[in-house]
């Protein structure tokens, strides 16, 4: 399976932190830079004519600000976007980008961690809304929140992340065959022995079930499907 890559663009007035940004992004799977400008003017320019996924955008720049430049793709009714990266710690100013519908916010200087926990998030969310046409409340919830209630990061055993749980989740959940360990590593880019220990953890919490499958010659093959299709 091959998943969608998704198109990010920087607006941020200072081109030494556009290139660390560009280069922490290039580190979290899944994301192209398709684009990048030096204020808001640019920027929306650019979000006309390359029609990105996402915005990663400051605020204090020239000509137009961050918060002037989301508003405006709002007026323009662009389906984009927008994580803000900005050294504006204002409630007002952070209250203003949540309410154009900002996704996420983060306050310079930041570690790249957060940076990628952002990117990692935007994704999960991406992904898991474009594959679905309708949703349950279980299904929203598991979007809207990324699944990271206190229980379940607590519950999760030594070496596993919610993060790629979520991935294999949601691949299951889109599959209506049922699949081995290998097939599901090859999807998700991990190895056998790591999406076999995330298969073993969801089937001991009753979200997957294993369909051994016995062939005419050599080992049986142990595939999973999700418990809710048959």
């Amino acid at each position: 399976m091959v998943e969608k890559r998704i198109k990010a663009i920087i607006i941020d007035d200072d081109p030494m932190v556009r290139e660390v940004n560009k280069n922490f992004i290039k580190k979290v799977k899944g994301f192209d830079i398709i684009g990048e400008a030096g204020n808001g003017d640019e920027g929306i320019q650019l979000v006309k004519q390359l029609q990105p996924d996402v915005v990663i955008l400051d605020i204090y720049m020239p000509k137009k600000n961050g918060v002037k430049t989301l508003q405006e793709f709002r007026k323009q009714a662009f389906n984009v976007d927008v994580i803000v990266v900005s050294a504006a710690r204002d409630k007002e100013t952070i209250n203003t980008m949540l309410q154009n519908g900002a996704v996420d916010f983060i306050i310079k200087p930041f570690k790249f961690e957060r940076l990628k926990r952002a990117m990692e998030n935007y994704r999960f969310y991406k992904l898991s809304m474009d594959n679905r046409e309708t949703l349950s409340q279980s299904e929203l919830d598991a979007i809207l929140h990324n699944n990271q209630s206190s229980d379940t990061r607590d519950s999760l055993p030594k070496g596993l992340n919610m993060f790629t749980l979520n991935e294999i989740t949601d691949y299951m959940h889109k599959e209506t065959d049922p699949k081995s360990a290998e097939e599901v590593a090859t999807a998700i880019g991990i190895a056998r022995v790591t999406a076999r220990r995330y298969l073993d953890y969801l089937e001991k919490k009753g979200k997957i079930r294993l369909a051994v499958q016995y062939g005419s010659v050599g080992r049986p093959i142990n595939r999973y499907i999700m418990e809710s299709k048959e």
